[in-house]
């Protein structure tokens, strides 16, 4: 009888310590649960560029950090040096070698690193394209502006310079998919929606300030009755300022140009450049290494699908833009 009831006690006993061990012993806190989406240090996530001295990179990179912030990430920034699509190949070439946790990457043509991105993602490596993409990809995403609609809005601000009449031109980079859609939209708003005005030419500036300054003076004695010009790109805005004031038509052209780097900027100030569309090139960083983030760790699926409870990841996000004048340009300096 003793026996038995020792046995009792015993089985009473542990089950009543199983009770606590389940209901009421701190078990350790989940860190997702606690402190959000966290990483480890260890995972490495690189941005790819070109010109990578440009100040639009800053920004992106900037956005990029500050996600690798908060999800306690590393990153590194590799950019080809030149507008040369061969040695951006070659960079990225380098990157993949090394397998980071992610890469976020620009492209220079359309094209052209298609392949080279694939190599990656076939490899197991998550990549996301921002600021401009390339057809036929296998990236996951393109965090980007909606360009067709931002070459659009440069048509509309430029009719309303000109009083809605006049010649103008287009000096861009024909080679690179989102100045492409850039062109694209500005002269399609020009054709459908201001039949006084009229595009005379579209002119390459090789995303250099020196060439679209040469192309610009082309522009100028080719078309002696122009009012307007329409740049896709910063350095080709500055070079198109720079050929104003040597040939002294400061003010007799209305420009347009694209990003906010700090010469445009004071373009802007000077009165060589009327306006520039503001791109969120900070909101292109953060957001690409988010997306990294969450398909390295499996959080999202890569395409829509009817699983339910899956969020699939988007594979377009439009950043937006907003316009830059003189009335409100001294809200885009750096501070």
């Amino acid at each position: 009888m003793k026996k038995l009831l020792l046995i009792y006690t015993l089985l009473i006993g542990s089950f009543m310590l199983y009770v606590y061990n389940v209901h009421f012993k701190e078990t350790p806190p989940n860190p997702w649960e606690t402190g959000g989406l966290q990483g480890e240090i260890t995972e490495t996530y690189v941005m790819v560029t070109f010109q990578a001295g440009m100040d639009f990179w800053k920004n992106t990179l900037k956005g990029f950090e500050d996600a690798a912030q908060l999800l306690n990430v590393s990153i590194e920034y590799r950019g080809a040096t030149q507008y040369d699509v061969n040695e951006q190949i070659t960079v990225l070439e380098q990157v993949i070698a090394k397998n980071p946790a992610g890469i976020a990457i620009t492209a220079i043509n359309p094209t052209d690193l298609t392949d080279t991105i694939n190599k990656a993602v076939d490899a197991g490596i998550p990549v996301v394209l921002f600021d401009a993409g390339a057809e036929g990809s296998k990236a996951s995403a393109l965090i980007s502006t909606d360009n067709y609609k931002a070459g659009a809005k440069a048509a509309h601000k430029m009719a309303e310079l000109l009083q809605e009449k006049g010649e103008v031109a287009v000096v861009t980079n024909p080679n690179q998919l989102n100045h492409q859609e850039r062109t694209a939209g500005f002269i399609d708003t020009i054709s459908t929606d201001y039949q006084s005005m009229k595009l005379v030419t579209v002119e390459d500036g090789m995303g250099d300030r020196l060439a679209a300054r040469e192309a610009t003076n082309v522009i100028l004695n080719n078309h002696p009755e122009l009012e307007g010009i329409f740049v896709t790109e910063a350095n080709g805005g500055i070079g198109v300022g720079e050929a104003l004031r040597l040939s002294q038509r400061i003010g007799d052209l209305k420009v347009i140009s694209f990003d906010t780097d700090k010469g445009t900027l004071d373009m802007i100030e000077e009165g060589l450049i009327d306006a520039t569309i503001a791109q969120g090139a900070w909101n292109m960083g953060y957001w690409s290494l988010n997306f990294l983030f969450h398909l390295q760790h499996d959080l999202t699926q890569q395409q829509v699908n009817d699983i339910p409870g899956i969020a699939p990841l988007p594979t377009f996000v439009d950043t937006g833009v907003t316009i830059v004048t003189k009335e409100n340009v001294q809200y885009y300096y750096a501070h």
